[in-house]
């Protein structure tokens, strides 16, 4: 049996946001809003940017695919798998470090079951993923979740009160673009 696959098509909400992103930028330079737009794509396509994806960033900027594969391969912010519910980005730069980032790390993956660079918890909620310094140190170890960050987890109680607020978020945070409602299929995760 033959397997149809569907090309992702952004919603009418996305595009518009990304038509009025153009507006900020020449004509011959639609390249600059790459950036924007691939934060638009991951938000809308569940948190990652697939391959079909890209393809899709590429086709709506009038780019090569590999201008696309290019960025967003080079940049830690775009998730090229699919990831949990939350992406926890665990600082292991020398502060953090210092200060037990590695004994989180392990704690982080003993009780989400989640694994750093692997695949997402068993419950679709939690991604771990290692990142350069998220410029903290003073409150290090630090785990950035989107834009919040979550200081000072050096001890367990520290660590199980963020997960505990994490998993008892109904709903993620919006996006800035989400305010004038721009749906996407992260909103009932």
């Amino acid at each position: 049996m033959e397997t149809i696959t569907v090309k992702p098509q952004f919603s009418e909400a996305a595009q518009a946001e990304i038509k009025r992103l153009l507006t900020h930028y020449p004509d011959d330079r639609r390249k600059s809003a790459l950036l924007p737009v691939l934060h638009i794509a991951q938000a809308e396509f569940g948190g990652w940017v697939s391959p079909e994806v890209q393809d899709l960033v590429a086709e709506t900027l009038g780019l090569k695919p590999i201008e696309v594969y290019e960025v967003s391969s080079f940049y830690t912010m775009f998730n090229l798998k699919p990831v949990g519910k939350h992406v926890l980005e665990i600082c292991r730069t020398g502060p953090c470090m210092l200060r037990g980032s590695d004994e989180l790390t392990a704690h982080l993956e003993r009780i989400t079951g989640a694994k750093v660079g692997g695949p997402a918890s068993a419950d679709g909620l939690f991604t771990l993923k290692e990142v350069e310094c998220l410029a903290a140190c003073g409150f290090a170890p630090i785990v950035q979740v989107r834009e919040k960050y979550y200081e000072r987890l050096d001890t367990p109680e520290a660590v199980d009160a963020m997960l505990t607020e994490l998993r008892n978020q109904v709903h993620r945070p919006a996006l800035p673009w989400e305010e004038t409602g721009l749906p996407n299929a992260l909103a009932n995760n």
